[in-house]
């Protein structure tokens, strides 16, 4: 019995570390309020510019986009991120989408790749190469898509989802991130901070 009871510890011990361990791997997002991170690190654009979020950030705020290539997720709300960049230009919010998944850089993530699907999707704002994760680190993002809306005081005031429905845009009945850029181009504060980001892990190196 002394045996069992031995063995039974050991598994609970186990699944407890393991547990923890998890957490401990888990990215926690950015607070809303927090400052832009890394506000004036240099990624380079498909464009072959090298960009900051500070260059990118317009008059009312900056909106960051963790996106990638290869994500379902991605690909589902995709053509919404042009509508997203229409609204976010029109209440002068910079907008910029930067990819973190350096654990598939050589591959499906590679520059080259990430210049192709900004051509095909006709991208009107810059896509850039966040090396080794360092951004997405720094905001707590976990998945593509994932987005953070700081306002003209460089302040988070929104993260999460763009919508609440990514696979099918008519049956979305919260538009989060665009009545989120709507109030902060207005200067109102955002009446909803955040939502659940739905997508893809972010692929990142161990």
């Amino acid at each position: 019995r002394m045996k069992v009871y031995r063995t039974v510890f050991s598994l609970l011990v186990l699944i407890l570390f393991t547990y923890q361990s998890g957490l401990a791997q888990q990215k926690e997002e950015l607070p809303i309020g927090s400052d832009i991170p890394f506000a004036d690190l240099k990624m380079t654009d498909v464009s072959g510019k090298e960009l900051s979020l500070n260059d990118v950030k317009l008059e009312n705020g900056l909106l960051v986009i963790f996106s990638c290539n290869t994500c379902p997720y991605v690909k589902a709300w995709e053509s919404r991120y042009l509508k997203v960049a229409s609204l976010a230009t029109s209440q002068k919010i910079g907008l910029i989408a930067l990819n973190p998944n350096e654990a598939m850089r050589s591959d499906k993530e590679s520059l080259e790749e990430m210049i192709k699907i900004s051509t095909s999707m006709k991208y009107t704002f810059p896509y850039a190469v966040d090396k080794n994760h360092i951004l997405a680190d720094a905001f707590g993002a976990t998945k593509t898509p994932h987005v953070y809306l700081f306002d003209k005081t460089n302040k988070l005031v929104f993260v999460g989802s763009i919508d609440d429905n990514s696979a099918k845009e008519a049956d979305v009945k919260h538009t989060f991130l665009m009545d989120a850029l709507k109030e902060v181009g207005s200067g109102k504060v955002v009446s909803v901070k955040h939502s659940k980001a739905l997508g893809c892990s972010i692929k990142r190196v161990k």
